[in-house]
């Protein structure tokens, strides 16, 4: 892998995300020290007629860009698991769809994963900002190694899932994406820790995450209570 920085980069979108802001999301996707030799853009079902437009002269503009589209909404965690095996290169950035990525992200996981082989899974730190101005209010801190990951992960979820890179062969051996509503990330998570595969992040932050005054209660409800209960069965 050494000298020879290839990745892809998956992100999933759907008929509800804000196309201004995928397109600022993906924007910093492509100005990074080391961008990702594909971009595979998974849209989840159907999506208004401007961003369909939009990502399809997108791919017809650049080749780096290859979108797969699903015919139903599926919901995120099974589209991932439909289009991950779509990747072309062993490692794998997920993208969100609306958060900005600050240009060194990639090649801080690329170079761990150079680093240190015997890596499944590899994130770093968030700084939450307003979802209009970008400018940061908080930041979300996750444990550095693969020991702390391992403890935490029996309460919550270890990772912030849009600054991950993934060893796409381990993911896929430990199950894949699978759909549990709003925990689709933590489900995995869980599942490649169960299996022993290493796991780090980084001290630096790495994505600047859009978070609006509706984040929590779109994770509130029945869903949520009905999929942490899953979870933890």
């Amino acid at each position: 892998m050494a000298g020879n920085k290839q990745f892809s980069a998956l992100v999933a979108l759907y008929k509800n995300d804000n196309l201004s802001y995928f397109k600022e999301a993906l924007k910093s996707v492509f100005n990074q020290t080391i961008p990702p030799a594909e971009v595979i853009i998974a849209v989840d079902g159907p999506v208004p007629a401007e961003t369909e437009d939009f990502i399809r002269r997108a791919a017809q503009d650049n080749p780096k860009i290859k979108n797969v589209f699903l015919a139903v909404n599926i919901g995120r965690g099974a589209a991932l698991g439909k289009v991950l095996p779509m990747c072309k290169y062993p490692l794998v950035a997920l993208v969100d769809a609306d958060d900005i990525n600050l240009p060194a992200r990639f090649e801080k996981l690329f170079n761990c994963f150079e680093y240190d082989s015997a890596l499944s899974v590899v994130g770093g730190q968030i700084e939450e900002a307003d979802p209009v101005t970008l400018k940061p209010f908080a930041e979300r801190k996750v444990p550095l190694t693969d020991a702390d990951i391992k403890k935490y992960i029996k309460t919550r979820s270890p990772f912030n899932q849009m600054t991950v890179m993934l060893k796409k062969e381990d993911v896929l051996k430990a199950g894949g994406y699978r759909t549990y509503h709003l925990f689709e990330d933590y489900d995995l998570w869980v599942r490649m820790a169960a299996a022993g595969l290493k796991m780090q992040n980084l001290p630096d932050t790495l994505v600047k995450a859009r978070v609006d005054a509706n984040l929590y209660a779109r994770r509130g409800g029945y869903k949520y209570f009905k999929s942490n209960k899953a979870l933890q069965d």
